[in-house]
This record gives structure tokens, C-alpha cells and sequence, in this order.
């Protein structure tokens, strides 16, 4: 997002779909009762307000790897020898995962479309470190390393506590703004860069976004935002104000019990590079991790003690991976359209046919299934189709017909969580806060 200012817009050709080994039955406008007759879908699901909090560059082994360990057995294991070549000493010793004390990184790391599927290595999953070399961290290294309940105790009692998943994927190799498009559209209409509109009729993809399904369908809907909606990338967002609120309405709405049908949180996504790395709280490196946790836990805390709370469903995710290593090959994925990347000159050749590097996900609800893992594959369009299937409402693109509604992440015939459990607080350690903070506000060379 740090380039929000700088790039533009181009069109794609049309070309033929290739995801052929994948059951990609259903298109735009299929509607829940055609895609899963035999699911619950509309109001057979006791959630009347789902909310979405979708943090920035984190992968699932980078923050929850040992997570197995620590409170959730049934995650999925990292591999013992996990490891990446060392690119300063090819021949010699490769680089391991290690557990890292710094909660501020000493540089941003590689997730663009090129470094990503550089990182991903047709699957190998290999080139992270090489991707991530940096003059401050020669060999890359820090890709490899991890966090556990020491250092995000709110986050592994919460991830332990309610369901999570641990096959969740972004939605394509590359970074935020293509990523955050699938979220919303079901597609990034083309896009593989942080590209902004240069006019105010560009960004309507062509299946349109889940606002115009919402409001079409009368849903109440909101963006809360700290510093910027991202929703106003896209031209609908633009051309009908009154959806976008600071963040301090979102609080005041859920005390009163007044938070509308789908709610959309934003963090500081720090626009201008100029904001300290204990501000920022998306969690974008190098920003502190833990101050991106303590506003998790703020918007969670304050979901769990609203009047809405027993009809509530949170879903908090990541955009991408950031550069991070994961363990686990993103599977092929259905073309959401017939829309191109749009490939500039040296980019490595691909379509939107696989999915991104995987990232965590966790479902806060009443009807969570307790100390649950799911084992399916899910993708942010999954997120858009749990939406699409609580109001009934049609796919906007082959993506999100064809996704795993989340379903499994609940029990709706039983609240196992009528009464929300007591978490640990969100620490943001002063000895840490003061190690990334030497020089109080930084500019950063990062990209979303």
C-alpha cells in the first residue's frame, strides 16, 4: 500500500480457463441452495452479523508452526528438517527455522508476484531465503523464523480455543492489494501488483463486489477503519458514501448492540511509510507484531462482550503471506475469470489458477466448534462465500461459487460458546516496544 499513489491500470484479454483437474462446476451467480443443497444457507444459520478483520503479511508456520505444541495437537506438523538453502553458501549448511526474538523485522520481506512464486519454486518451496536477502540480513534468514504463545500468548489461546483452519491459503501468489480484491470480488479482475484506479469509473470488476450483492439484497453493511477504508479502491465503495466509519464507531456500535449484518475493520495499514512501528498495527513487517495482536484482541474483546455477541460470527485472517516462509505447496486453485494477469516485461509467466502461500484463519463465534481444526482448503473467497451463503446471495465469480463456505468451522445446533471464554491480554512488552522503536517513526522502503 506504501505505492498507492503510483500505479495504474490495465486491461486484460480474454483466455481460456485451465484449472481442468479441479470440480470448478458452478459460475457466477450460483446461488448457496444450487452449490450445497444439503448445507444450511439464509436464515437456517443463527449468525445475523458476521465480521471480518484481515490483518497483513503473515504465514501460517511463521506465526502458528508451533502452534501443535502449544495448545492445538491436531494442527498440522512442520516438517522436522524444515529448512531453506543458505544463498551466501550453496554447498554448505541450509538454513533452519528458528525461533525469533526480534518482534520488529530489521527489513520488509519479498511478496511480490515474482518474489512469491520465486519463494513458492513450483511447489518446492525452496527459495524464500534467496527471495529475502537484504543488506541487513545477508542470507535471507529471517524468513525462517517463528513466533509461539511467549511471544502472541492472545493469539495461541485464541486459535486453540475456537476453530481454526490449517489449509487455508491466500488467494494467489502475490501481495495485498490483488489478495484483498479476492476478498471482496471474488477476483482481482486481473491485477497481480498493489495497482490503484486513475479515474473514478476504474475498479468495477466486472461481477461487481460483495457491496453491490449486499446492498442489492437490502444487507446492512460497514467498513470501520483506523486510518483508511480499503474499500475505496473500488468504484462502488467511491460512488456510495455513508458505509465507511474511524474505528471508534465500530466500538461504540458494538457496545450498543447497533453493528450492521457484515462488518469490514481495517487496520493502520501506515499509507505514508511515517508511522512508528508501535502504531502501525496491521501486523506488516517490521511493524511490532504485538501491537497488530492488541488490536485483534481490542476488536475480539469487544465483539465478545456485545449485546450481538450470541448471533456473531468474527473471522480474523491475513491478506498474505509477507515473504514468510510456509511449509506447505498452495494446490491449484479455479480461475475466477477470464481475465489475465496482468504481466509486465521479466515477470515470471503464471495465470490465477493456484492459490497463494497459506496463512492463519480462526472463527470467533458462539457456535465455533470448540478446540476444532479444519482440514479442508479454504481461500479468502471462502470468507466471501460463508457471506454469500448466510443471505443467500450468488457468486460473483467462478472463485468464490466453487468455494468451501466455512461451514465446518461450526456447530450451529449447540453454542459452545454462549459464554465467551476468558483469553490473555494482548502484552505489548516494553523492553520489545523500546528494541523497535530506536528512533521513533521510520520510512521504510516495504510494499504491501
Amino acid at each position: 500500500m506504501r505505492t498507492l499513489f503510483a500505479l495504474a491500470f490495465v486491461l486484460g484479454t480474454l483466455v481460456p480457463a485451465s484449472a481442468q483437474t479441479l470440480r470448478c462446476r458452478f459460475g457466477p451467480g450460483a446461488t448457496p441452495a444450487v452449490t450445497a443443497p444439503r448445507k444450511p444457507h439464509g436464515a437456517q444459520i443463527p449468525i445475523d452479523t458476521i465480521v471480518v478483520l484481515m490483518q497483513e503479511n503473515r504465514s501460517f508456520d511463521h506465526y502458528f508452526g508451533q502452534l501443535r505444541f502449544q495448545g492445538q495437537p491436531h494442527v498440522r506438523r512442520v516438517p522436522r528438517n524444515a529448512s531453506n538453502p543458505d544463498p551466501t553458501n550453496p554447498s554448505g549448511p541450509p538454513i533452519s527455522r528458528f525461533h525469533q526474538t526480534r518482534y520488529c523485522e530489521v527489513a520488509d520481506l519479498d511478496h511480490s508476484w515474482n518474489g512469491t512464486h520465486n519463494e513458492w519454486d513450483n511447489g518446492a518451496m525452496d527459495g524464500f531465503t534467496t527471495a529475502n536477502q537484504n543488506a541487513n540480513d545477508l542470507n535471507g534468514s529471517r524468513t525462517m523464523g517463528y513466533y509461539d504463545s511467549s511471544d502472541l500468548p492472545f493469539y495461541y489461546s485464541l486459535y486453540s480455543q475456537f476453530a481454526m483452519g490449517d489449509r487455508y491459503f491466500c488467494s494467489l501468489l502475490s501481495q495485498t492489494f490483488p489478495n484483498r480484491f479476492y476478498l471482496l470480488a471474488g477476483t482481482s479482475f486481473g491485477h497481480i501488483r498493489n495497482d490503484i484506479p486513475t479515474d473514478p469509473s476504474q475498479f468495477a470488476p466486472p461481477g461487481g463486489t460483495i457491496f453491490e450483492k449486499l446492498d442489492n439484497a437490502g444487507v446492512s453493511w460497514n467498513v470501520y477503519f483506523e486510518e483508511e477504508p480499503f474499500g475505496l479502491l473500488f468504484a462502488y465503495f467511491r460512488n456510495h458514501p455513508g458505509h465507511g466509519f474511524p474505528i471508534q464507531q465500530f466500538y461504540n456500535d458494538a457496545a450498543a448492540g447497533t453493528l450492521p449484518h457484515v462488518v469490514f475493520v481495517d487496520p493502520i495499514f501506515n499509507l505514508s511509510g511515517q508511522v512508528s512501528r508501535n502504531t502501525e498495527d496491521d501486523e506488516h513487517p517490521p511493524a511490532n507484531v504485538q501491537v497488530g495482536e492488541a488490536f485483534v484482541a481490542n476488536v475480539a474483546n469487544a465483539l465478545m462482550a456485545s449485546p450481538q455477541w450470541p448471533h456473531l460470527a468474527m473471522i480474523h485472517n491475513y491478506d498474505e503471506h509477507g515473504g514468510f516462509w510456509d511449509h506447505l505447496p498452495p494446490p491449484a486453485a479455479c480461475l475466477p475469470d477470464n481475465i489475465p494477469p496482468m504481466l509486465q516485461g521479466g515477470d515470471v509467466p503464471g495465470m490465477f489458477d493456484r492459490y497463494g502461500i497459506r496463512v492463519p484463519v480462526v472463527v470467533i463465534s458462539p457456535y465455533s466448534r470448540k478446540h476444532y481444526v479444519s482440514h479442508r482448503i479454504y481461500d479468502h473467497t471462502s470468507v466471501l462465500r460463508f457471506i454469500e451463503t448466510r443471505f443467500d446471495l450468488g457468486a460473483l465469480t467462478r472463485r468464490d461459487a466453487n468455494a468451501d463456505p466455512m461451514l465446518r468451522f461450526f456447530n450451529f445446533r449447540r453454542a459452545a460458546f454462549a459464554t465467551p471464554p476468558t483469553l490473555p491480554t494482548a502484552p505489548v512488552d516494553p523492553a520489545h516496544r523500546m528494541q523497535c522503536s530506536p528512533s521513533g517513526a521510520f520510512i521504510d522502503p516495504v510494499v504491501f
